[in-house]
């Protein structure tokens, strides 16, 4: 292999929207966890395919250790998410980089469980964009940009499938639930949420920054 590709190699795994760097991956994950509603394959795969749509994401993979141009596209299904565990793709952040992105699901187990779905950005590749996140002194990860920017994506999935409730920030999944929050949105909140009023989805914008 001449220097030059290897070059141009290295050059390309250290961009935000690179598959097979493993640092894009590392740190946890900046995420919109939305509370999908009672356990069905059916509601899930709505809301899975209404935010893949307007997030615009570009693909849908299956593994994360092959690039998008090496591999075959999977189905954007909870079938694939079952069997993958992620799905991963590539979006393009309001500041117009492209990094890479993914979902998760989590299904919870027993009578009268609640399915999950997380969309999210890791902070591996957040730390390439030079998007802040993290000041000193703060005690949660923030970013207005990403967490607007998730809000709307949140709002548009919510046009053509419903959902009990969404949070934005870092690790948000499981923070707090809509059967908790009784439909009335917290006056302090150190995160971002998307919560259905008389049918109409607020978001309350994260405003404690303690």
């Amino acid at each position: 292999m001449s220097v030059q590709l290897l070059i141009s190699h290295d050059r390309a795994m250290s961009t935000p929207y690179a598959f097979r760097a493993a640092d894009n991956w590392a740190g946890g994950f900046y995420e919109l966890a939305i509370e999908v509603g009672p356990r069905s394959d059916a509601r899930l795969q709505r809301v899975l395919t209404a935010v893949w749509s307007a997030a615009d994401v570009q693909g849908c993979f299956g593994d994360r250790s092959r690039e998008p141009q090496d591999q075959e596209p999977v189905e954007c299904t909870v079938e694939s998410l079952t069997r993958f565990g992620h799905l991963q793709g590539q979006v393009r952040l309001p500041t117009g980089q492209l990094v890479v992105c993914g979902c998760v699901a989590i299904l919870e187990d027993g009578a009268d469980t609640i399915d999950w779905l997380d969309f999210y950005i890791p902070l591996g590749a957040l730390d390439r964009t030079g998007i802040v996140y993290h000041e000193s002194g703060q005690q949660f990860f923030r970013s207005q940009v990403l967490d607007d920017w998730l809000a709307a994506v949140g709002t548009e999935a919510f046009r053509t499938a419903d959902f009990h409730a969404g949070y934005i920030g870092w690790e948000t999944s499981g923070c707090t639930d809509a059967a908790t929050l009784n439909g009335r949105m917290p006056e302090s909140r150190g995160i971002g949420y998307l919560l259905p009023q008389d049918g109409v989805l607020r978001y309350g914008a994260a405003n404690d920054w303690s």
